[in-house]
């Protein structure tokens, strides 16, 4: 993925994902860390968005995570816990999401935008996104490149593509 996505991108993604959701009478969640509500922000600028979109909820912290979203203490503290920036997190971030929300889907993002914060394993750059419905989670974990801002815009256009593939192809 270039790291020059631009928002008039993001925005044509996000009406796409907008027209799909509203024809299906679905409606969508986000559970962002790394992103800080750019996916929300995106999708609520879609005019129309108030019919399929429910709820966003920034949880940045791991208190938050953790009381918000019921991501586990187990998965966010302690020399075997996978982290914030995991799959695990992600996974039950768009999970905790969803039970939340009176929603179809759920799209989550924990990641390290930098320029710092970077740990032996978990470059800068690297951003896990997670993928929900009631029926499946999936996640899968970008290596981006640039500044803070060329992560964070790299990691709202991922989760935006992963999420109209996910509508566009076969039934899940």
């Amino acid at each position: 993925m270039s790291s020059t996505v631009n928002q008039h991108a993001l925005n044509r993604i996000a009406a796409r994902l907008g027209s799909i959701l509203g024809s299906h009478g679905q409606k969508i969640v986000t559970a962002e860390s790394c992103t800080g509500g750019w996916i929300a922000q995106t999708l609520t600028a879609i005019p129309g968005s108030s019919s399929w979109f429910e709820a966003g909820f920034v949880t940045y912290s791991n208190a938050m995570k953790q009381s918000v979203l019921q991501v586990p203490a187990d998965y966010l503290q302690g020399p075997e816990a996978p982290g914030a920036v995991s799959e695990q997190t992600v996974l039950a971030m768009a999970r905790g999401a969803l039970t939340l929300a009176d929603a179809d889907w759920a799209v989550a993002t924990s990641g390290i935008a930098g320029p710092g914060g970077a740990t032996p394993g978990k470059p800068v750059g690297l951003v896990w996104i997670g993928w929900a419905s009631h029926n499946i989670g999936v996640a899968s974990a970008y290596n981006f490149v640039g500044s803070r801002d060329q992560v964070r815009r790299q990691a709202v256009a991922a989760a935006l593509e992963g999420l109209l593939q996910r509508l566009q192809g076969p039934a899940t």
